[in-house]
């Protein structure tokens, strides 16, 4: 009779560890298999659009940029770091900037040498139509563009 009992308590601690993991608040040992079952499904997107950013990531690889685009709750904030400044790339970002709509609020750009761009971009009330993988997408074009164009200078 012991077997049993340690079995369901067993049982009911998984079922516990999945309730916690997937962040569920459900009380129903179905309803909690349900959320995470819905919780896999996202992190299953989340992987997705991870291994697309390594994809693109690695098509701008030999530009020597690190993108970073954080979703804010009315847009995103941008940082943009090279160890060689990349003259008129500052002018092509702001450029991606103004195709998404997206309005500077806070900027710091130091180019010394270096670039470092650190801006927040805001769209009023059409964040949601746009996510932060485009944003740097676009980012990361703008990149290569004035990469491409310091080339041929």
């Amino acid at each position: 009779m012991g077997s049993k009992e340690e079995e369901r308590s067993a049982f009911y601690q998984k079922i516990k560890q999945l309730r916690s993991v997937s962040h569920s608040n459900a009380v129903h040992k179905t309803s909690i298999i349900v959320d995470a079952s819905k919780y896999i499904e996202e992190l299953k997107k989340k992987v997705e659009r991870l291994n697309e950013d390594i994809t693109s990531s690695s098509e701008y690889s030999t530009l020597p940029m690190q993108v970073r685009v954080e979703t804010l709750d009315k847009g995103f904030r941008i940082n943009v770091y090279s160890e060689e400044d990349c003259p008129g790339l500052l002018v092509l970002i702001l450029e991606a900037f103004e195709e998404f709509g997206l309005d500077v609020c806070d900027a710091a750009v130091s180019s010394s040498n270096k670039f470092h761009l650190q801006a927040v971009g805001e769209n009023e009330g059409h964040v949601d139509d746009i996510d932060a993988h485009v944003v740097k997408e676009a980012i990361l074009k703008a990149i290569k563009n004035a990469s491409e164009r310091n080339n041929q200078d």
